[in-house]
């Protein structure tokens, strides 16, 4: 049966998508639901709730609270009516989450964070992986959680890749949101654009080699924008290649052999998403069954919203979308009769 009320806390990057994976299987498996969205992006869920009022949704089904996760999400979290805590954000979130969450043993699922891993095989197609990892960290400037921000590659391939990655980076615009020539906007505010660049600047100074970067006088002078970068990382301690970012930022890790690029592939504490790239899907495919992740895309396989997603280690607890959704808002319990009836 249902798991009773869900206390839903979404996150600014994709609100109103987020909002839906939600809401959508919470209603379907008969829980009503307190939702707070980010105090950063509240607006999709003030027109979503005066759409479902319009539709008739009954009273109650469906509650909208504002403010700040510290205030009100920690309220919410806390209430002894509340039975799940369904948030998607950042690990540091989760885990605060997680800790309150303890006290009154509720049950949680946390959509967290990523650092997810591109392999091209020493088969793969390079020029296709490289396009498809840009592309991720430039979507939304990079505020993605399964945004592809580690392509790893043979060592031989190295010098090609860099080309490859240079020349597709450049091909991205980078201007206000409203024009329509532009490729990627701002990030979310201030704090987040300043994150990316303090990233940028260490990344250098702890031997990071600077593929690509998009020219600072070239990006306009008002709003929180950062220049999409490129980096060569050889060693994979360090934050560039540990720490999610959260903008347009790629960075290149060359790898030796198969178990070289599992080792790193596998070698942060996330474990959202990756893509493996070969010629020979049955050995991508036994590749990829080693790789720590929720959601494995093989050459370039598109997004299913009905497969279940979510994350391995410190990418979070449970799964969202498809049938595996709407169990997570459901509770199993066992009614035995005596033998012979």
């Amino acid at each position: 049966g249902p798991v009773g009320v869900v206390a839903a806390i979404t996150p600014w990057n994709y609100p109103l998508l987020q909002i839906a994976s939600k809401i959508g299987p919470a209603l379907a498996a008969g829980c009503s639901v307190v939702l707070k969205p980010s105090e950063i992006a509240p607006l999709d869920a003030f027109l979503l709730a005066e759409a479902i009022s319009e539709a008739g949704i009954p009273a109650g089904a469906i509650n909208l609270v504002f403010g700040t996760g510290a205030h009100v999400g920690e309220a919410l979290i806390r209430h002894p009516l509340i039975d799940l805590v369904s948030l998607t954000g950042s690990t540091r979130a989760g885990r605060r989450v997680a800790e309150i969450a303890a006290a009154r043993v509720t049950r949680v699922a946390l959509e967290l964070g990523g650092k997810s891993a591109s392999v091209v095989l020493d088969d793969g197609d390079l020029s296709a992986a490289v396009t498809n990892a840009v592309q991720t960290v430039m979507t939304n400037s990079g505020q993605t959680c399964t945004a592809l921000t580690r392509l790893l590659v043979p060592l031989d391939r190295l010098s090609e890749a860099e080309h490859l990655v240079a020349d597709a980076m450049a091909r991205y615009r980078v201007g206000p949101s409203d024009n329509e020539n532009s490729d990627l906007g701002p990030l979310s505010n201030a704090a987040q654009a300043q994150r990316v660049i303090e990233h940028l600047d260490r990344a250098e100074l702890d031997g990071s080699r600077k593929i690509w970067s998009a020219d600072p006088g070239s990006l306009p002078q008002t709003g929180f924008f950062a220049p999409p970068t490129a980096f060569t990382a050889t060693d994979p301690a360090t934050p560039v290649v540990q720490q999610e970012i959260f903008g347009p930022v790629l960075v290149l890790q060359p790898y030796l052999n198969d178990d070289d690029a599992i080792e790193l592939a596998n070698g942060t504490e996330y474990g959202l998403a990756a893509a493996v790239w070969g010629a020979d899907t049955d050995r991508a495919i036994r590749f990829a069954d080693r790789v720590e992740a929720g959601t494995i895309d093989i050459n370039g396989a598109e997004f299913n919203s009905r497969a279940p997603f979510g994350g391995r280690k410190q990418s979070g607890i449970g799964r969202e979308l498809g049938a595996h959704g709407i169990f997570e808002f459901t509770e199993l319990k066992t009614i035995q009769l005596p033998k012979g009836l």
